[in-house]
């Protein structure tokens, strides 16, 4: 695959004629006609419908909580999860400028750019919260946990390695890797840790941690819509990318992701979180990965998961509408906002 010129004079300006990938773009940001309006529109909720800034949110008293409340299995879990976390949003602000280089259609790169800023954001929200709660000491040496913690190295090994070989060799057939790779670490990978954090929430700990977590969540569901419009999309335009060895990767991929999901979720939890055991985990990731699959055209992998074993999560992480939050009386409405339903 070639990269897209800064300014390509001899490019199409007819929105009919614009592509996901191997179009013929002038690079001109002419949004007075799209062609992917979706785009557009989360271009707009994410860059100024979804606005936060994770000082508004006082972490005094998760301080207190974490040095005298949190139990020696859940300040290692939060730790743990809030290191992968990192490794993640790293990942994708680096990542998503790749995406961006090959894109062809304006309205989708305004879409990625916003996107970015929005990873970027989150990689600050987790500094904010180990600044307020930890000490810098202990700060540093969560930032550093994946070169001591053979598991968390070879989790950001697994997750890195359908990107760099992209950057590596941008062949077709590693970019539609890639973007698979993407919306699984959007759609899966997450999850696991955004459950740790809600489960603690659910017995009144850690809540202003749990409150960056539900702006960062919210984000991301957004980041999983762009991502499975993206796929369902390329599959009108660009049928020949998804060839049956793909198709084949793809379930091989998503039943290896949610394994290696469901090992990190056990290993943080050690089955000593009230609230959150093995089996629990087990289920609810199964139960994610057959939505994510099923979203964007394929079928589930695990059949005899039919329901959400956790289904307080979708109404614990909402971000209400109101003037208050969830838990105390705290501004929220920055702008009007919006949160997606699945």
């Amino acid at each position: 695959m070639e990269r897209v010129l800064i300014f390509n004079p001899e490019g199409d300006r007819e929105p009919s004629k614009r592509k996901i990938v191997f179009g013929n773009p002038t690079n001109i940001m002419e949004l007075n006609n799209v062609k992917y309006q979706w785009a557009f529109d989360l271009y707009k909720t994410m860059g100024f419908t979804n606005f936060w800034i994770p000082e508004e949110i006082p972490m005094l008293e998760d301080k207190k909580q974490y040095e005298r409340l949190l139990s020696e299995h859940e300040r290692r879990a939060y730790e743990l999860v809030i290191s992968f976390l990192i490794a993640l949003d790293s990942y994708q602000v680096n990542m998503l400028k790749e995406f961006a280089r090959y894109l062809t259609a304006p309205e989708l790169v305004m879409a990625i750019t916003s996107q970015e800023f929005q990873e970027a954001l989150h990689s600050y929200s987790y500094q904010f919260i180990l600044e307020s709660v930890v000490e810098p000491t202990k700060a540093d040496e969560i930032y550093n946990y994946w070169r001591q913690d053979e598991k968390l190295m070879e989790r950001n090994k697994v997750v890195a390695e359908v990107y760099n070989e992209f950057i590596k060799n941008p062949t077709e057939e590693n970019f539609i890797k890639a973007v698979f790779g993407n919306y699984v670490l959007e759609s899966l990978y997450f999850y696991s840790g955004f459950a740790f954090f809600y489960t603690l929430g659910r017995q009144g700990k850690m809540l202003n941690t749990v409150q960056q977590i539900k702006y960062i969540n919210r984000d991301e569901l957004t980041h999983v819509t762009l991502f499975r419009n993206i796929i369902n999309t390329l599959k009108e335009e660009q049928p020949d990318l998804f060839t049956p060895e793909i198709n084949k990767w793809v379930y091989e991929f998503f039943k290896f992701a949610t394994e290696k999901e469901i090992e990190w979720g056990k290993y943080v939890t050690n089955n000593q979180i009230l609230g959150l055991n093995d089996k629990l985990i087990e289920r609810y990731i199964k139960y994610l990965a057959n939505l994510r699959l099923t979203q964007i055209g394929y079928e589930p992998l695990y059949p005899e998961v039919t329901e959400n074993p956790m289904k307080w999560i979708d109404q614990f992480r909402t971000i209400n509408d109101t003037k208050t939050d969830f838990f105390q009386a705290k501004p929220q409405t920055y702008a009007k906002r919006s949160e997606l339903k699945w």
